[in-house]
């Protein structure tokens, strides 16, 4: 049995039909060309449609808006990578010798992008049922701690500034450092007569909500 095999089987509890598709799905564009992109695409398409049924069925009186901010939760990038790495994503996955120096196997970007390239192999070897059972199972705990529909941390702080008649808040990228396929930014956020806040994430859209939830955080 090879390595990707045991630990689908320890793992995950899936014994796939063919192996190569989730060796794919665990290979990083830093080894070459046969990597997990085009998995990936498939399998957030697969993510997606599957947590939009569940929330239908799980709030079914609820209306499309509330509906649409679990969802932006569950299928978000952080939300996957954390999901990865409670499945010790990082350990086996396939990179090459400078990405693994400069950390991309433990990237937020990379890990969740393995999560969703899975669920493309997951797909095609066995069909949407198997990969439906694997989120239902995975995505469990976040989908049941939602409790109230969650608000977007950038929205919430536009709605917290237009109610206390200040600016909209201001996002400015301060740096961006780090390698290639594993990028770093730092945004900072400033709303005057309110304050301002900075923070970190592997892409520009991820700093800025960080950087919003930070600053709710100061004045909430």
């Amino acid at each position: 049995m090879s390595e990707t095999a045991k630990f689908l089987q320890d793992t995950l509890g899936y014994r796939p039909k063919d192996s190569s598709l989730f060796e794919r799905a665990l290979t990083h564009s830093s080894v070459g060309k046969d990597s997990y992109e085009r998995l990936e695409f498939l399998g957030d398409r697969v993510l997606g449609l599957v947590i939009a049924r569940w929330l239908c069925e799980r709030f079914p009186n609820e209306p499309e808006g509330k509906l649409s901010r679990r969802y932006n939760d569950l299928v978000a990038r952080q939300t996957c990578g954390e999901i990865g790495r409670g499945l010790g994503l990082p350990a086996v996955i396939h990179v090459g010798k400078q990405a693994r120096e400069d950390g991309a196997n433990w990237s937020e970007n990379v890990v969740g992008d393995v999560v969703e390239a899975l669920l493309g192999a997951m797909l095609l070897d066995a069909g949407l049922e198997q990969a439906e059972s694997f989120i239902r199972r995975a995505w469990e705990p976040f989908v049941e701690s939602q409790g109230k529909a969650p608000k977007h941390p950038k929205s919430a702080l536009q709605e917290l500034a237009a109610a206390r008649n200040l600016k909209s808040p201001e996002y400015e990228l301060e740096r961006k450092s780090g390698a290639h396929h594993a990028p770093r930014f730092t945004v900072r956020v400033s709303v005057p007569g309110l304050g301002d806040a900075t923070a970190e994430g592997s892409s520009k859209q991820e700093a800025e909500t960080t950087a919003a939830a930070e600053l709710l955080k100061k004045v909430q």
